[in-house]
């Protein structure tokens, strides 16, 4: 009987930057490590893993760094029409004030916890569209009363919304 080697599937290897990492150009903004653009150097699992299955980052090749700095005067105006529409968004947000109903006992400690998932269905009802993580708890909400949470839309824009965790309504 005779052995097969099995081959295993070449991937095209992706350019070393100068640490060692790879590097890669952002295609958006990604917190903590820059704007759509720059070109970044990650290590390998980062970009395998995270950066380039999620549509985050490219291949920085000379092509790719050409086309963006051909646009890059496009890309900021679209960044600045973004950042302005953010900053309407959280002045409207800072207006509001919102109810979150929740069981409660007599004494105001509530029997299950209010987190970031009943704040934004609050808000969504109220015609704001918002993501569980621009929502900023120090821990979840565990008593009836009024409580000041911070939603962090970009990484410049933030604001302060009122949540008023209220007792359900007896029927």
């Amino acid at each position: 009987m005779t052995t097969r080697k099995m081959r295993t599937p070449t991937f095209p290897r992706l350019p070393k930057g100068p640490n060692g990492g790879i590097q890669l150009m952002l295609i958006q903004n990604v917190e903590h490590l820059g704007k759509a653009g720059d070109v970044v150097e990650v290590k390998p699992g980062h970009a395998n893993n995270y950066l380039l299955p999620e549509g985050l980052a490219i291949v920085a090749t000379d092509h790719h760094k050409r086309m963006v700095d051909k646009h890059r005067a496009k890309l900021a105006e679209i960044e600045k029409q973004r950042l302005a529409s953010l900053r309407q968004l959280a002045d409207q947000l800072s207006k509001q004030s919102i109810n979150v109903e929740a069981n409660a006992n007599d004494e105001g400690h509530l029997y299950g916890s209010v987190g970031a998932t009943e704040i934004v269905s609050a808000l969504k009802a109220n015609g704001f569209t918002i993501t569980s993580e621009q929502v900023r708890l120090e821990g979840v909400l565990k008593e009836l009363g009024l409580y000041t949470v911070k939603i962090q839309l970009h990484q410049e824009v933030g604001t302060e919304l009122k949540v008023w965790v209220v007792p359900t309504a007896a029927n």
